[in-house]
């Protein structure tokens, strides 16, 4: 079993386990009646993996249901553990206040089978209210002039989508809603930082279409994610392929001779003992033409050695933390969490929120992105 696998376990079981025993000592019920709902209990921490495994064997209709109920239960017990956190830690600085002369009775108002409650319902509101915004894709727009487009170029749009994670639960709906929207944006050209595939691939025949047709005068291009890799790198790059993109690895093209696009591998392969990869700045190279450069790359870190070699950077990634309060954590990682960053030696760096979601089919205070890039010429 590996170790990613392990610690899913662990925390995810260690939820659960906080939770079933706050639910046991609010509502009293005995072990009768917790043994079968810590059995219903253990099924739903399986779920995801039981997903994985009904969808590897061909079970598309039963994966699909499991994943929704399970991904949706996911982002519900999240909120409810961390309610109950909260309400615990509250409770313990109050005792402490209480201890040190402060009036009585406030700490023990947030215990009990009405706290415990109120909880859930809160919990189930903001599950109902972070589907909703997972549902609704802002269109953000991120305007930069510049001297580097040609004389004959008064302007460029780009537009990025990122971290789709097409597959098991984002289909063919999703897939044509983003669609829609870029081609309402019509862009010169479209592309993606990485993570349009989530699922088994072999289930999600049909999605390519909804990008394959999509209007780009001067090309849409990719890189890769790490779910490109976790999914099959081989069948993964065929996919974004079939949907109309070009797949930049390690590699840069001048898209109709007006800006020049550069694409680097995510990391992932190096775990995975993919090829071995050149260095972001040996991708870039020298800029000898001087070209508006775009570097595509999955993750939102900076090189040094790549300072000065680019004038925007596009990544994704982060989700913006996708649930509050994971953007806390989230931001220890990746502390240019999202939006637009300057970059050490010129340059920008914009983090897409990301246009799917990974895991709960839900977001809090991180909706949806699809970014548009409007470059102006300045000359």
């Amino acid at each position: 079993m590996s170790l990613f696998l392990l610690t899913f376990l662990l925390v995810y079981g260690s939820v659960h386990a906080y939770v079933f025993l706050k639910a046991k000592a609010a509502l009293a019920f005995g072990w009768g009646a917790g043994l079968p709902i810590i059995a219903v209990l253990a099924l739903l921490v399986a779920a995801p993996i039981l997903t994985h495994l009904l969808a590897r064997e061909g079970h598309e209709s039963a994966a699909r249901l499991l994943a929704f109920a399970g991904y949706a239960w996911m982002g519900f017990v999240f909120f409810l553990f961390w309610l109950n956190l909260a309400a615990d830690a509250s409770r313990l600085l109050l005792w402490a206040a209480e201890r040190a002369g402060f009036p009585r009775g406030f700490s023990s108002a947030l215990g009990g089978r009405g706290a415990f409650l109120c909880a859930t319902g809160l919990a189930a509101a903001l599950s109902a209210y972070s589907a909703f915004e997972a549902s609704r894709i802002e269109v953000v727009r991120v305007r930069i002039a510049t001297d580097r487009l040609p004389p004959e170029v008064r302007s460029l749009r780009i537009a990025q989508i990122s971290d789709l994670h097409l597959g098991i639960i984002h289909r063919n709906g999703k897939a044509r809603d983003v669609a829609a929207i870029v081609a309402r944006e019509r862009p010169d050209i479209l592309v993606s930082t990485g993570d349009l595939v989530d699922g088994e691939l072999d289930h999600i025949n049909g999605l390519s279409e909804s990008f394959r047709d999509l209007p780009a005068p001067l090309g849409k291009y990719a890189v890769t994610g790490n779910h490109e890799y976790y999914r099959g790198l081989r069948q993964s790059i065929d996919f974004t392929r079939r949907a109309g993109f070009t797949v930049l690895r390690n590699e840069s093209v001048v898209a109709g001779g007006a800006v020049r696009i550069a694409g680097v591998d995510d990391p992932a392969q190096d775990r995975l003992g993919e090829r071995r990869r050149p260095s972001e700045a040996d991708v870039l190279g020298d800029r000898p033409d001087g070209r508006f450069t775009v570097l595509l790359k999955h993750r939102p870190t900076i090189d040094p050695g790549s300072a000065g070699k680019f004038d925007l950077q596009l990544s994704g990634h982060t989700h913006h933390g996708q649930i509050f309060p994971f953007q806390l954590f989230t931001r220890l990682v990746y502390p240019l969490l999202g939006g637009n960053h300057a970059v050490p030696g010129g340059g920008t760096l914009h983090v897409s929120r990301g246009t799917g979601t990974w895991g709960p089919p839900m977001r809090l205070l991180a909706r949806p992105e699809i970014t548009i890039i409007d470059l102006e010429g300045s000359r």
